[in-house]
């Protein structure tokens, strides 16, 4: 199944309005806000009933956007990146002053990484800028991994379903951050932490 090119482009257009979308990546499907709209924040955490201490994920479509929210790219990351992205690998950056507290959890930092998902690459690219990724559920609840299961526990509060089919499931994003200089791993995932550290050298 192929989402059309209108649909993108209505999502597009709800995002930037301020509205929440649901769309697939390659391990759930997520709910997507602007990651910069405070208010659209606010709604995506009421959905959730998400502690506001909880940060949230977020998608790129290309490291040029990493710039909007993180300060810079740590140096051990680029490896990461050159061998794991698009993929289902998050690495926690440092979040640039201004960054959203809701987003951010009041930690600092931000949580990014760019999807190999068809839908959620056509998605990012055509909107050009970041978009929030935390999984398509009640907290505590499992991630949905189709559009039905969306649909049955949120109903009409989603804005817009990009329904691409049953999404892979089964493990979330292996979530990497850095302590002291030093990889370290703060979830595992669908990508063993040992492939990426051996992956970096």
């Amino acid at each position: 199944m192929k989402v059309r090119e209108d649909a993108i482009r209505e999502a597009v257009r709800i995002i930037r309005a301020g509205g929440l979308i649901a769309y697939p990546t390659e391990t759930y499907y997520g709910l997507g806000v602007d990651p910069g709209n405070r208010t659209a924040l606010t709604r995506l955490f009421a959905l959730k009933g998400r502690q506001e201490a909880k940060p949230v994920l977020v998608l790129v479509g290309d490291r040029e956007q990493i710039g909007q929210l993180a300060a810079f790219i740590p140096q051990p990351y680029g490896p990461i990146m050159d061998r794991f992205w698009p993929g289902p690998v998050t690495l926690i950056f440092p979040a640039r002053p201004g960054t959203a507290e809701l987003l951010t959890g009041r930690t600092g930092t931000v949580g990014i990484r760019q999807s190999p998902h068809p839908c959620a690459a056509r998605l990012l690219a055509r909107l050009r800028a970041p978009l929030t990724a935390t999984s398509a559920n009640r907290s505590g609840e499992p991630p949905a991994c189709t559009a039905e299961e969306i649909r049955s526990v949120f109903g009409h509060q989603v804005d817009l379903i990009l329904d691409d089919g049953p999404t892979p499931g089964q493990r979330p994003s292996t979530l990497v951050g850095l302590e002291k200089g030093r990889l370290v791993c703060l979830r595992q995932g669908a990508v063993p932490f040992v492939r990426i550290l051996a992956g970096c050298h």
